[in-house]
């Protein structure tokens, strides 16, 4: 079953790729704070992101 929560990818105004991340309410809870010149990069960031959060040290 899906959780609800979801990566949202997008153009910007400069053309370039960005992605959000969206809980079930539709809020936004990151973004990519950079564009990136193709989609494929993008994904790989949110791919990374899915890849590396489990693990991430809370400061």
């Amino acid at each position: 079953m899906a959780s609800g929560y979801e990566f949202f990818r997008y153009r910007d105004a400069a053309g370039e790729w960005r992605w959000r991340f969206k809980a079930p309410n539709n809020k936004i809870m990151a973004d990519s704070g950079e564009g990136y010149e193709s989609l494929r990069s993008c994904d790989n960031a949110i791919d990374i992101i899915k890849r590396e959060a489990a693990g991430a040290a809370k400061t």
